[in-house]
């Protein structure tokens, strides 16, 4: 297959700077376009310099890419600001969005939770969403991917295959979920300073926090019923890297052991999750800088519940390293490509 040429619109944040990291080992995707409108003219050098050395083309505005003589675009905008830029995109372009515009179904949902209503709804009914490994075949066909987000992929991995086959109930399931900052992106923001986070863990978005809707939607889908969630995110002063503390009820008779045996099935040849034996407690350190998702599950000592615990790299299996997994299967090309990596110890 011959080379396919990509843009990455946003490249000036951390989503598109671990794009170019991973695509700098990537034989078959070759950038050709990045954007970063406040950043526009200056080198990816200048504006990230741990990725000096690499042959990049210079940042420029949107307005300035030739989107035809790309073949493809990861899109890493801010939320709400991506619509009408992929629906002005040629009828040709393939697109990943890392945004959360096109990842809810239900146009009503996305007006309550975003605020004001979809500027495209006809490509709101056409996006694929993107976990990879659940949605392994609509993706290879889609022409636009909604990227999940980084919270939905830690909980979904390892609960969509446990409703599927009614080993947990889909009531009572209680999420507790932290993240490091980078998932807040690189924009100035006052809460997001040193003295902000350090030395100190708060939770935000009590009660409110976007990711759930999107949880309930493909928690729901898994289950064959409407699935409520209670889900509170946490703040960690750490960079990367994003645990989640899952408390669920057993179907009748089921054990932790009968949860790890069901994802040895589900995801037997997966490259990028793992299910630890019994005992083992994954550790976000243990995924840095990796596109893999680590699962265990314990018995709780409360009858007939279990504690499910799940870690990933925000910005890679969680953002940008999903993106490239989709964008693999989209080419037909191999779907570890660019992600074959361990993860960075210490």
């Amino acid at each position: 297959m011959n080379e396919v040429k990509v843009a990455i619109l946003g490249a000036s944040g951390y989503t598109g700077a671990e794009l170019v990291r991973l695509l700098a080992r990537h034989s078959g995707l070759r950038i050709a376009a990045m954007t970063g409108d406040r950043k526009a003219g200056q080198p990816m050098a200048a504006v990230f310099p741990h990725l000096g050395g690499l042959s990049l083309p210079d940042l420029v505005a949107i307005g300035d890419v030739d989107f035809g003589a790309v073949d493809a675009v990861f899109c890493c905008l801010p939320h709400g600001t991506t619509q009408e830029v992929i629906a002005g995109l040629p009828p040709h372009v393939r697109t990943v969005d890392l945004s959360a515009d096109f990842r809810l179904t239900d146009p009503a949902a996305y007006n309550t939770w975003y605020g004001h209503p979809h500027k495209a709804p006809d490509l709101q009914t056409e996006a694929v969403y993107g976990l990879t490994e659940l949605k392994r075949e609509a993706i290879r066909a889609a022409r636009l991917v909604a990227n999940p987000g980084c919270y939905p992929t830690s909980v979904q991995i390892p609960l969509v295959p446990l409703l599927k086959a009614g080993l947990i109930e889909s009531a009572d399931i209680i999420i507790d979920a932290k993240s490091g900052t980078s998932g807040a992106g690189r924009s100035a923001k006052e809460a997001n300073l040193y003295c902000e986070v350090t030395e100190g863990i708060h939770a935000y978005g009590v009660a409110s926090h976007r990711h759930a809707p999107e949880i309930e939607q493909e928690l729901s889908e898994a289950a064959g019923r409407p699935v409520a969630v209670s889900f509170t995110p946490h703040l960690m002063p750490m960079s990367r890297g994003m645990l989640s503390t899952i408390n669920v009820r057993l179907a009748k008779g089921a054990k932790a052991a009968d949860l790890r045996a069901e994802w040895g099935r589900a995801y037997a040849g997966e490259p990028f999750v793992r299910a630890l034996p019994e005992g083992g407690v994954p550790q976000t350190r243990h995924v840095r800088g990796s596109n893999f998702c680590v699962v265990s599950a314990f018995d709780d000592r409360l009858p007939g519940r279990a504690i499910v615990l799940s870690v990933i790299d925000n910005l890679v299996k969680g953002a940008s390293g999903q993106a490239l997994q989709n964008m693999n299967l989209m080419f037909g090309l191999p779907e570890t490509a660019g992600l074959d990596q361990q993860p960075l110890f210490p």
